[in-house]
């Protein structure tokens, strides 16, 4: 029996808190490419970047919906909880993906739509049906998608992609594993019940560990590279350095911990769930030092 939905529904779809950090790391490429931007074609493209972030969302809750009624942590999503229908909610993601990409080359230009709808094709196309299910590299390889936002930022200042835009989508890139494995640890129960492969679900919780480790060790000397660049100054190479050794203390307590293998994903404070909480943080400090960097140097 199908239940009214509202427009919060709708809102929902869009995954609101995971467009937040596309749409801030966008306006970070926007604001520290080299240039001027009029600022109404400035809004308009991070307003760009912000409707296909949520389309991407909305697509994805489409094709996901039957893995997200068996999981606890999404089976009151929209789609699962019957809020809103599959075809409604397609033809929702669909229509926000086309205009955005379609506004951002007939308003700003035409290479930062073309990478713009990359990123929405490889989202919806590589990750959410080709690899989410298959492989538990997913969140490796579908992590490219996350991070082309501060590529299409500066391409919309610039017209083009240089160096710098390129190591912030490694940055990102990087990050994304530590990021989500920390997630899929604490909630291993939930993607083993839903059949999704992730790391913990196929290797176990002692290799997702390990390799949590590994990527953050090659993310922190990473973030190190701008400033080596000469592309920022000292205050944002101190920076980087702080939040990476915090990330590093984190990890370890990650890698030290047994919380999760006794079954016990998805309660307490552990570990695993505060160094996921602590990623998105230091994103969000990291990318913000070095627009406060160049803005004021």
């Amino acid at each position: 029996m199908a239940v009214e939905s509202d427009y919060r529904d709708w809102i929902a779809l869009l995954k609101p808190r995971v467009m937040t950090l596309v749409v801030f790391t966008g306006v970070i490429g926007l604001l520290v490419a080299p240039g001027h931007l009029n600022p109404v074609l400035a809004f308009t493209a991070i307003l760009c970047i912000a409707v296909a972030a949520g389309a991407c969302g909305a697509i994805n809750m489409w094709y996901d919906r039957d893995i997200d009624a068996i999981m606890r942590r999404t089976r009151d999503r929209p789609i699962p909880a019957g809020r809103i229908q599959p075809g409604p909610a397609l033809g929702f993601g669909v229509t926000l993906a086309a205009g955005s990409v379609l506004v951002m080359g007939l308003v700003v230009n035409i290479p930062a739509a073309l990478i713009l709808a990359l990123s929405v094709c490889f989202y919806v196309f590589v990750y959410t049906m080709w690899l989410k299910r298959r492989t538990p590299q997913n969140i490796v390889i579908g992590g490219a998608a996350g991070a082309f936002p501060a590529v299409i930022g500066w391409a919309a200042v610039t017209g083009s992609v240089d160096l710098i835009p390129l190591v912030l989508f490694g940055i990102v890139f990087i990050w994304t594993p530590p990021h989500f494995w920390s997630l899929a640890l604490w909630a291993n129960d939930d993607y083993r019940r839903a059949g999704v492969p992730m790391l913990p679900v196929v290797s176990g919780a002692k290799e997702t560990r390990r390799q949590i480790l590994l990527y953050t060790i090659v993310l922190v000397p990473l973030t190190m590279v701008p400033y080596l660049m000469g592309f920022s100054g000292l205050p944002y190479g101190i920076t980087a350095g702080l939040l990476g050794l915090i990330f590093l203390e984190r990890v370890y307590r990650v890698i030290t911990d047994r919380q999760d293998e006794a079954g016990n994903s998805l309660t307490g404070d552990a570990p695993a769930k505060a160094a996921f909480k602590y990623s998105i943080l230091y994103l969000f400090a990291l990318f913000g030092a070095l627009a406060i960097d160049r803005l004021i140097g």
